[in-house]
């Protein structure tokens, strides 16, 4: 087939590839898991077109004579070595499930999607089966099956334990704990027979990871060439503001004394399935009310312990937030806080049991509803006495030092204050950078842009070291890694901005970059109503690749964003052609130059970073559930984001994209599929990675 044609094949079968992933995540979202799996995921075309597209990438590889660079050979085969264990997977792999009821042997398990039994070459006895919990709380920290493997060829028996993240394996099958009885009699497991299929997989990521790092080093590839380039040592300039913050009026409603508070924020109890200080629960509560960490000058302990001895005197005030104004109006609200008393009627009827049926609606008014549902909900748990348990005599207590910490830490709201900090200094430092376009600035003018340029990055680097205080300090808090939830993941993401931003000190333009975009991932947070509560993790989560797999991920998408924003400063120096204005100096000349290279630059560890995220992530997924791909949206379409992203890579075949405006604008194309990765599948599609 000639080479042409060859590349026309291969453009096709890639991006029909990617328009079906696309497709396969939506007609999950309308008609199930189990239809997306009949239609497209689990059908004979849909291995085909894989096949025809791992085929012909074989064959223009060849035409290519990648013999001659052999990082890059390397690189292409580990991809074909994965898909090639995929197939087998999918051909001959095995799953199943198996219950196990205390001291009754069990032989055989039922095969997903078939009702026969299929014999097992071990007899498993369940022994006992424990649920442990985080000290001090009911909050369930592992899934415990302790069993009798017994060979039934030769009659050996072993004990085994079988948790979460924690498999059995033996003959070639695998067992994850998967649930349990409600009397904890029983046990159910996931059973995984794939021997060659895994094998494959698991050698192509080694491959991958071999070939990934050969391909930066290598002192001829492309990589190596652009570190070389003479327009990375070119710089620009940078400008620092500061942001002001506000304050709140006081107000005498019956409470305790300030000093008494500070006393009782100390006092120790089980929330939200930790052991905290009172004031962490004190916090979430005002935060989720009133929209702010105290009420009017009291703090958060004064308006808790005025609830739960005055309420009668609390609930006519007004400190329930309610954002949405056509709420308000059917409420009969003026003003954007209504007091508890106000959402019940004369006769002392709950004033939403009436729009019950539009909570449930998923639109604005239904999103209101549940949020103002919620918020009464929290008031009643708290002068009910369940929104949280005091600790009884004798349970685990947490050490003053961790007490200290964790008061800290609700005290300093280090993310609002990193948000308006950044978004304030980026944006004046894009705009400086702006306005710096078509003039030609004096030695006066340099020195001045010199100063301000310290005194920016003098300003990024106290943000990174009071982010990384805040980041540091929940980690002590919490026990654990902080990257269970979505808000944790954007404080990591944050953080790796602000480093990647320092690191790339020289290059003058990044700054306003680095302050924008570690802003924005706060401010969407923020927005988002992602929880910032420090919970425990469930039992799944508690992995260390779940840690190493998120942040390799967050470093990726970090790279991206850097190379999206790069793109829209490209465009806006470079005129439309090509052609630059000779009047706007040398270093804003050459500041296209310095994006492009740049942008090229980072493509490389970014693609590299989120295929390396992804593929631990499996592993991850293999060890917790036992299937290292299961077609999950966020996934799915963190697979689209890779193929997307590696199409610029391949500018030797593409030469479209080697012009700037076209590359530039490919990139910010691109992007759109990083923030559906993140944040249209958690919003939208769902899935299994819908708490990330």
């Amino acid at each position: 087939m000639p080479t042409k044609t060859l590349k026309t094949l291969l453009g096709l079968l890639f991006a029909a590839t990617v328009a079906v992933l696309a497709a396969g995540t939506v007609v999950e979202k309308l008609h199930g898991t189990d239809q997306a799996a009949r239609s497209i995921y689990h059908t004979p075309w849909f291995f085909a077109l894989w096949a025809g597209l791992a085929a012909a990438g074989a064959a223009y590889a060849a035409t290519r004579r990648l013999h001659r660079r052999p990082a890059v050979a390397l690189l292409h085969g580990a991809l074909l070595l994965i898909l090639t264990g995929a197939a087998v997977t999918f051909l001959t792999g095995r799953e199943g499930r198996i219950h196990l009821r205390e001291g009754m042997p069990e032989t055989s398990y039922m095969p997903r999607g078939s009702h026969e039994m299929q014999p097992l070459p071990v007899a498993l006895r369940l022994d006992r089966f424990e649920v442990t919990t985080y000290p001090g709380t009911e909050t369930p920290a592992d899934f415990v099956s302790r069993v009798t493997c017994t060979d039934r060829a030769t009659g050996h028996a072993r004990p085994a334990v079988i948790s979460m993240n924690h498999i059995l394996s033996t003959h070639g099958y695998r067992f994850y704990q998967t649930n349990f009885d409600t009397d904890r009699k029983g046990t159910v497991l996931t059973v995984n027979h794939d021997p060659w299929g895994t094998a494959l997989t698991y050698a192509g990521y080694a491959l991958l990871a071999v070939a990934m790092v050969l391909t930066l080093l290598s002192p001829r590839g492309e990589f190596r060439r652009l570190l070389r380039s003479p327009a990375l040592r070119r710089r620009l300039f940078g400008l620092a503001l500061l942001a002001v913050p506000a304050l709140a009026a006081a107000r005498s409603v019956p409470t305790i004394q300030e000093a008494k508070a500070r006393e009782v924020a100390r006092y120790q109890v089980e929330y939200n399935g930790r052991v905290v200080p009172l004031n962490t629960v004190a916090i979430d509560f005002v935060q989720k009310l009133y929209g702010r960490r105290s009420y009017r000058g009291l703090r958060a302990e004064q308006v808790v312990y005025g609830w739960l001895v005055s309420p009668e005197a609390w609930k006519r005030e007004p400190m329930i937030r309610i954002p949405y104004a056509p709420l308000r109006r059917r409420l009969g609200i003026e003003g954007k806080y209504a007091a508890m008393q106000d959402l019940f009627d004369a006769d002392g009827k709950y004033r939403l049991m009436p729009l019950i049926q539009e909570e449930q609606r998923q639109d604005a008014m239904g999103k209101a509803i549940r949020e103002l549902d919620e918020q009464a909900g929290l008031v009643l748990m708290l002068t009910g006495h369940t929104l949280f348990t005091p600790l009884p005599a004798g349970a685990p207590r947490l050490s003053e030092a961790r007490v200290e910490a964790e008061i800290i830490y609700n005290r300093i709201p280090f993310a609002t204050i990193l948000f308006m900090l950044n978004l304030t200094m980026g944006l004046a430092t894009f705009l400086a950078l702006l306005c710096a376009m078509g003039r030609t600035r004096g030695p006066r003018a340099g020195r001045a842009m010199r100063q301000l340029w310290h005194a920016g990055w003098a300003v990024l680097a106290g943000a990174f070291v009071f982010a990384l205080a805040g980041y540091a300090l929940r980690w002590y808090v919490g026990g654990r890694v902080p990257l269970g939830n979505g808000y944790e993941t954007m404080l990591f993401m944050s953080l790796a901005l602000m480093g990647l931003t320092l690191a790339l000190r020289r290059l003058d333009y990044v700054l306003p970059f680095g302050f924008l975009l570690s802003g924005l991932t706060l401010l969407v947070s923020h927005l988002g109503q992602m929880s910032p509560q420090i919970t425990n993790l469930m039992p799944v989560l508690q992995s260390p690749l779940l840690s190493i797999h998120v942040s390799i991920t967050m470093a990726a998408y970090a790279l991206l964003a850097f190379m999206a924003l790069n793109g829209v400063l490209a465009l806006l120096l470079t005129p439309r052609g090509g052609r630059r204005d000779a009047t706007t100096g040398p270093d804003t000349a050459d500041g296209p130059d310095q994006l492009t290279v740049l942008s090229r630059l980072m493509l490389y560890p970014a693609v590299f970073l989120l295929a390396a995220g992804i593929f631990l992530g499996a592993v991850w997924a293999n060890v917790s559930w036992g299937r290292y791909w299961s077609w999950d949206p966020k996934e799915t379409w963190a697979l689209i984001t890779l193929m997307v992203y590696a199409v610029p890579m391949h500018t030797a075949s593409l030469p479209a994209l080697r012009r700037p405006r076209a590359f530039h604008l490919y990139l910010i194309c691109a992007f759109l599929t990083v923030l559906m990765t993140y944040f249209g599948v958690n919003y939208f599609l769902g899935g299994m990675h819908a708490y990330a």
